[in-house]
């Protein structure tokens, strides 16, 4: 193994070792009710080092035992708010409309679209003065943050945004108050097939005494590890939100050996249930890899 090479594992193995840390400090210093407003992507570190291990055998035996649910969630029935003209679910951060959410500060995703199923798009805060948020499915449209199976829409361009350098930079700092409202401020873009992870947590007093979270994030380049056996390739966290829509958060740990392939869905083979947390409405699925 060259030098690269095994600094390029250091380098992987060091982020989910904070991972964990950071899970630490989110698990301790929040409460179940601050917990329930907390980002989907905090819960996805708690999952990624507490799954279950299992073989190719037990793995076919415990999905067929487990309850589950089944992909149906391709469609939906009628809901309060909804894009007639793209038959696109609309959802709002707060409130049931425009007018609700606030208004967007420097740097802040204004909407953030679903990819996972059936796209959806909840809506963050309104771009201020008359300029609208970017509404269009397509990353192309110059405003478009991507990662993962979700796309992060910004009033500005992101032309004018620098490229993170891997593990050192913050990509984007989530800020989670005693309002229910969460903004997500981007300071920079992770590079071309760069994942972004959860590297610090931080407490902060607000002028009237409350506190909120501030959760930073920085780019690391997506796993070439091989997966061993027993070993997950891909997590899931899923999240129940209104009238059967999932929201959805993965993180791959692994390549899959040659001939095998790992699962992109949660209800697909190869998949099967781990935690349930009732109180977030949240449940955990592991991927493990099937030939």
């Amino acid at each position: 193994m060259t030098v690269q090479s095994r600094g390029c594992q250091q380098h992987e193995m060091s982020v989910r070792t904070l991972a964990v840390v950071c899970l630490g400090m989110v698990m301790a210093g929040v409460g179940v009710a601050g917990a329930s407003r907390l980002p989907l992507v905090v819960f996805q570190h708690h999952h990624s080092h507490h799954h279950h291990i299992y073989d190719e055998q037990e793995v076919q035996q415990v999905q067929e035992e487990s309850n589950a649910p089944a992909s149906d969630n391709h469609h939906f029935p009628h809901f309060k708010n909804f894009d007639e003209e793209r038959g696109l679910r609309v959802l709002y951060q707060v409130g049931n409309s425009e007018e609700d959410i606030p208004e967007c500060g420097p740097w802040t995703v204004c909407s953030k679209v679903d990819l996972y199923e059936t796209p959806w798009v909840e809506r963050e805060c309104r771009c201020p003065g008359r300029q609208s948020c970017p509404s269009q499915l397509a990353a192309t449209d110059g405003h478009t943050i991507t990662d993962k199976t979700r796309q992060f829409k910004l009033c500005e361009p992101v032309k004018k945004l620098p490229k993170c350098r891997y593990f050192r930079d913050i990509t984007w700092i989530l800020v989670s108050g005693a309002d229910n409202i969460t903004e997500q401020i981007v300071q920079c873009h992770c590079p071309r097939g760069a994942v972004a992870y959860l590297i610090k947590r931080q407490a902060v007093q607000t002028p009237d005494g409350l506190l909120s979270y501030r959760y930073s994030f920085a780019c690391s380049p997506q796993s070439r590890l091989r997966c061993q056996r027993k070993e997950p390739c891909r997590l899931f966290t899923v999240r129940k939100r209104q009238e059967l829509l999932n929201e959805v958060n993965t993180s791959t740990l692994c390549q899959c050996p040659h001939g095998h392939t790992c699962p992109r869905h949660h209800t697909e083979p190869g998949v099967i249930v781990g935690k349930s947390y009732t109180e977030e409405a949240i449940r955990t699925y592991s991927g493990y890899c099937i030939s």
